[in-house]
């Protein structure tokens, strides 16, 4: 049986993951309160109907803040029983969150007529931050619409996938702000810009133009290859240890050509290799 756990801050897309799942052939429950985790496992497992096999639960901070604590501990009792339990977080910045509410008019679940929205968000942070370490995926929705979300959550919990780890390969633009949710983050800005070239400023990192203009650069060639060999040389290393993913972020000023060839590059590579290597371009979607 295969256990997924969808967590994070109220807004960030927690109701789309487990939607998705839900297409995935995920049996899913939304809202579970985590002293139920444990018996509806045992449940589960019990079950001879395989549609029980891949099962996703919501969770989030309006269980009390001892559940929430335990759930660790819990995490690990059920897997050394022969559940495989993978944490999902979702997170956005805070602005985006309020922003968000109020486009919807929602009402936050921790909000009241005492307990304005901003401060109902910074104390969901702080109890659901034991959450957030712990987790297997953390994904950053603050530029994600609902499309790009779902296409993230298909691409990296897909089952029918077969792989060990999963490596996503994102360019962004630092002037909108570096990924939270990277493991890696690599500066582009040290590279020959196609900006300041008038003929190849209207295309992007993926345009045969601007790969030829910066393959023509050693200092390219040189920092792509030293990527490579970093990555082929840790991801293993990290495989070994257990993990299921990885997001690999890379970085230029805008977030349009040295940062998205350097992905295509890589993503590239990392395919032919055999890995499971996803691609996003955060500053074209």
């Amino acid at each position: 049986m295969k256990l997924v756990i969808v967590t994070g801050l109220s807004g960030s897309g927690k109701s789309i993951a487990l939607h998705t799942l839900e297409d995935l052939g995920f049996y899913c429950i939304d809202n579970l309160p985590i002293f139920l985790l444990q018996s509806l496992s045992r449940q589960l497992t019990g079950e001879e109907d395989e549609v029980f096999d891949r099962t996703a639960v919501g969770i989030d901070a309006r269980n009390r803040q001892e559940e929430l604590d335990r759930l660790p501990g819990l995490i690990q009792q059920l897997e050394s029983h022969g559940i495989g339990v993978e944490t999902v977080f979702l997170d956005a910045e805070d602005a985006i969150l309020i922003r968000r509410y109020s486009e919807t008019r929602r009402r936050h679940p921790l909000s009241s007529d005492d307990i304005p929205l901003e401060e109902a968000i910074r104390r969901e942070r702080a109890i659901l931050q034991p959450l957030l370490t712990s987790a297997d995926l953390v994904i950053d929705t603050s530029h994600t619409n609902q499309h790009q979300l779902r296409d993230i959550i298909r691409g990296r919990l897909d089952d029918d996938l077969e792989r060990e780890i999963s490596i996503l390969f994102e360019s962004f633009g630092y002037k909108h702000g570096v990924p939270k949710d990277a493991d890696f983050v690599y500066d582009m800005r040290c590279l020959p810009n196609p900006h300041w070239e008038r003929d190849l400023r209207p295309f992007t990192g993926r345009d045969q133009p601007v790969r030829q203009f910066l393959e023509d650069h050693q200092r390219v060639i040189e920092y792509r290859d030293a990527l490579i060999r970093f990555l082929e040389e840790w991801i293993p290393r990290f495989a070994e240890d257990g993990r299921s993913y990885l997001t690999v972020a890379l970085g230029c000023t805008g977030g349009q050509h040295r940062s998205v060839y350097m992905a295509e590059a890589l993503v590239g590579h990392f395919r032919q290799q055999g890995l499971h290597a996803l691609i996003r371009h955060r500053e074209l979607s």
